[in-house]
């Protein structure tokens, strides 16, 4: 996704990542939300995220200063949350769920076969950008083991025959 070039001269910018005006006035609308602006931290990166797909290191730099902290405050969020992306991610985000519930019911079986289908492993990105594939710690949906999920969809119980036609509808 490219970045939207910005001549507002009030524009938040930091080693050519320029904020969109829209993204930081929805951080500092957040921020008003707040008794502390660093609460804010989780909502301006998924702002970031949603124009760019992803969390450039730039924009760590451009979000501490619209929330006035430091960058390191805002690294550390960025890095603990495993749906903050700071790398360029797929179309579509595929969360294998690897917890107890469908280790047991076939995580290994489901994981294997979308590495298979796809031609990736877990942390990897297709060729043609379509899907990246992650691993979640738990998706709740233990009843349904194993399951996964794609963009917002869940999905269980999944088997290997399953993929074919569930990824079909992901263009």
């Amino acid at each position: 996704m490219e970045q939207t070039p910005v001549t507002d001269p009030n524009t938040i910018a930091t080693d050519g990542f320029r904020l969109h005006p829209d993204d930081e006035a929805a951080m500092r609308e957040e921020i008003g939300h707040f008794e502390q602006p660093q609460a804010a931290c989780i909502e301006a990166l998924k702002i970031v995220q949603r124009r760019h797909g992803w969390v450039p290191d730039d924009a760590i730099t451009a979000i501490a200063r619209v929330l006035g902290v430091g960058p390191a405050s805002v690294e550390g969020v960025a890095t603990f949350y495993s749906l903050i992306f700071r790398q360029p991610v797929g179309r579509h985000i595929i969360l294998v769920c690897d917890s107890s519930s469908c280790f047991l019911t076939g995580f290994d079986q489901l994981r294997d076969a979308l590495g298979e289908h796809l031609g990736i492993g877990l942390g990897e990105t297709t060729a043609d950008g379509r899907f990246t594939l992650l691993p979640v710690c738990c998706l709740g949906a233990c009843d349904g083991g194993p399951a996964l999920m794609i963009d917002d969809d869940v999905y269980g119980p999944v088997a290997a025959g399953d993929l074919p036609d569930l990824l079909e509808g992901y263009s």
